[in-house]
């Protein structure tokens, strides 16, 4: 089993298209997307994860964080060079929310990206996941 969350945007394309440049992430599928179709289902890959975009649908009760105004979630990606990740992503677009900073054993930012998304972007800086202890 795997889980692969969806993120429902607006301008499905530019969101494609932003999570390449900002996150180098792979498209592995789409649908759409086009000036006959334009609306976008894709499937992305970064590292090991993979995530969908979608341009939102309120016919099927899908919207995006600017229909809403805001997300229910935040996304974690796990990176070797968070601040570089955050600085990429700002230059496109994106919002700093929380500069990249040590935290719980992390060194973790924040960031909006231009579709509303809430991303933390960080890696851990001691083993993880933990060691369970008895």
């Amino acid at each position: 089993m795997e889980i692969s969350p969806e993120l429902s945007v607006r301008r499905g394309r530019a969101a494609v298209e932003f999570y390449k440049a900002a996150f180098g992430a792979v498209e592995i599928y789409r649908v759409g997307g086009t000036d006959q179709h334009e609306a976008v289902v894709a499937q992305l890959s970064v590292g090991k994860g993979s995530f969908w975009v979608a341009d939102e649908s309120p016919e099927h009760k899908n919207f995006s964080p600017e229909s809403v105004g805001g997300s229910t979630v935040r996304l974690l990606l796990v990176v070797e060079d968070p601040r570089s990740v955050c600085h990429q992503a700002v230059a496109l677009g994106a919002t700093e929310v929380a500069p990249v900073e040590e935290s719980h054993g992390w060194l973790l930012g924040r960031i909006e990206d231009p579709f509303g998304h809430q991303w933390e972007i960080g890696k851990p800086l001691t083993e993880w996941p933990p060691p369970i202890r008895a």
